[in-house]
């Protein structure tokens, strides 16, 4: 493992693959950590890409670096610790590939940084034009139950009480049943032994429906965000047609929010998680796309 320095983190990275390839930022989700593309990643490098997949804040080995500084889990603060992350790597220019939380962070990438990204590729969360969160629809908004459930106090208080316990029901619901073991769970869930994850979980949810403490930092980034409805990057769209927390129709005919080549692909028997599911087939995917815009 790897880190580098920003102004608000320690962020920890794994990075694999020739240093003077073409750079793929991996962006992990929620309830998950960087492991999730130790499974695709070794294609990608195959195939002559490096490979910068961090933890997230609130995650693992990253660390806020002041005690006094606001947990802020809102997109346009994850999306900020990924820019300064390739600025201190020194990458100008560079793909990013996002899973769940990871996803909502490539089109935030795409809308604030267009002209740094040579492609996105968004796993299991479909496209919402202008960072908004609308109410959706009776069926997707039974599938998000655990979000309304950590938008009341006393929901927030019970998922305190037993946070892995929460992540857990995540997992064995938004899949086919047994998709997972528990070792598995039990190394991704390493990551949730960091201080801040409870509260960075929590502001990320609670702040899309609700007004949460925040770090002013990041307004100005949410209103550039907030001025983009239509993303000019490449993008690929890939969710498992089993998805039980995004359901596959919430993502259906968005294609008129992208200037640039959009495809779509839906992954039968995969659930939420095509990464751990379905690597072959993700990276698969994933270079076909890379390579196009390399």
């Amino acid at each position: 493992m790897d880190s580098l320095t920003t102004s608000m983190l320690d962020i920890g990275f794994n990075a694999a693959g020739p240093r003077d390839a073409p750079v793929i930022l991996l962006l992990h989700g929620w309830p998950d950590d960087a492991t999730t593309w130790d499974q695709v990643s070794p294609a990608l490098t195959a195939a002559g890409f490096r490979t910068i997949a961090p933890w997230l804040r609130g995650f693992g080995p990253t660390r806020f670096r002041s005690a006094q500084s606001v947990r802020d889990g809102r997109t346009a603060a994850l999306a900020q610790d990924a820019i300064e992350l390739m600025d201190g790597l020194g990458v100008a220019r560079f793909a990013v590939v996002g899973h769940d939380w990871g996803a909502r962070i490539a089109y935030a990438l795409a809308a604030l940084i267009p002209e740094r990204l040579t492609a996105i590729a968004a796993l299991s969360v479909g496209y919402s034009p202008h960072g908004a969160f609308p109410v959706p629809p009776f069926r997707q908004s039974r599938a998000w139950w655990y979000q309304w459930f950590m938008a009341l106090d006393r929901g927030a208080e019970a998922i305190a009480e037993d946070p892995i316990g929460f992540a857990r029901l995540q997992r064995e619901t938004w899949s086919p049943p047994g998709w997972f073991d528990k070792a598995e769970f039990e190394r991704a869930a390493q990551s949730f032994d960091n201080p801040d994850w409870l509260a960075i979980m929590l502001s990320s949810y609670r702040s899309r429906w609700r007004e949460e403490k925040r770090d002013p930092q990041y307004d100005p980034l949410q209103e550039r965000i907030a001025r983009v409805g239509t993303i000019s990057v490449a993008t690929l769209m890939i969710q498992g047609a089993a998805d039980g927390t995004v359901l596959p129709q919430s993502t259906e005919d968005l294609d008129g929010y992208f200037s640039g080549p959009y495809r779509r692909l839906l992954l039968d028997s995969v659930g939420h998680f095509p990464t751990r599911e379905a690597p072959a087939a993700v990276a698969e995917e994933l270079l076909k796309h890379l390579r196009a815009a390399v």
